[in-house]
């Protein structure tokens, strides 16, 4: 019987003391340096200024702290301690510029009601489908969160009304005496701008504890039971914020 077999005869021999073929190499993402390159690029598209912006926030920070180094006698020390503080002022300013730019990409996309809502974690449970819609594709979205039931529309705010009114009913059958708020999310004078939504959900007042949050999502799950499927060219999955763009927040 041979020793080795017919698998084993084609591959090359390997000495006592060398080293193991290494496995080939994984998909990984992309390291920390690489995500703040993508993100500064896709600022830089969107927000031209940003570079600007930027190198003043910079400068602002060392001016300070060389003023203070001279007022005490020790600039060479505040200098030091500048230049990292001017690299974080930066990255605050890229941060803050990227959030906006990221929420401008949203605009006027199917979904982006909801993609603004993604931006919230802790003690808030969300909808990703919405839980109402009409012909117009003008859609609802919905999440629980301490403040109570928040919905948060997509359209005119003239056509979303009754859309969210009629939500508000379906709720009240079920859960009567949690509050609902509902945010109207758009470009217009009198709406919520996306960049806004989860910022204003979050100043929403404090209704119900976080177990009751729970048992809400439990109770609200024989509304959403027997929807109807997500209309044709929505999937809030695909419209979502950077969230490397809005971890800033």
């Amino acid at each position: 019987m041979a020793k080795n077999s017919d698998n084993d005869a084609g591959a090359p021999k390997r000495g006592l003391f060398s080293r193991k073929p290494k496995a080939e190499k994984k998909n990984k993402e992309p390291g920390r340096l690489k995500q703040i390159g993508q993100v500064f690029q896709m600022t830089r598209r969107n927000d031209p200024m940003v570079v600007w912006w930027m190198a003043l926030a910079a400068l602002a920070v060392i001016a300070v702290c060389l003023v203070i180094g001279f007022l005490i006698n020790n600039w060479i020390t505040m200098l030091i301690i500048a230049i990292p503080l001017a690299l974080l002022a930066a990255m605050f300013i890229m941060s803050r510029r990227a959030e906006k730019a990221a929420f401008s990409q949203l605009e006027g996309r199917p979904g982006a009601a909801g993609a603004a809502m993604s931006v919230l974690r802790r003690g808030w449970i969300l909808k990703q489908e919405p839980v109402a819609y009409n012909r117009h594709q003008d859609l609802v979205f919905l999440g629980i969160g301490r403040p109570g039931i928040v919905l948060v529309t997509e359209g005119p705010k003239s056509r979303v009304r009754e859309l969210a009114a009629s939500e508000r009913k379906r709720i009240a059958r079920v859960l009567p005496n949690v509050p609902v708020h509902v945010i109207n999310a758009g470009p217009d004078e009198d709406q919520t701008p996306l960049a806004e939504v989860g910022k204003k959900m979050k100043k929403l007042p404090k209704s119900i504890t976080k177990l009751e949050v729970s048992a809400v999502d439990k109770r609200l799950s024989t509304l959403t039971a027997n929807r109807l499927p997500i209309p044709k060219g929505v999937d809030p999955n695909r419209v979502r914020p950077n969230r490397r763009a809005t971890r800033g927040r």
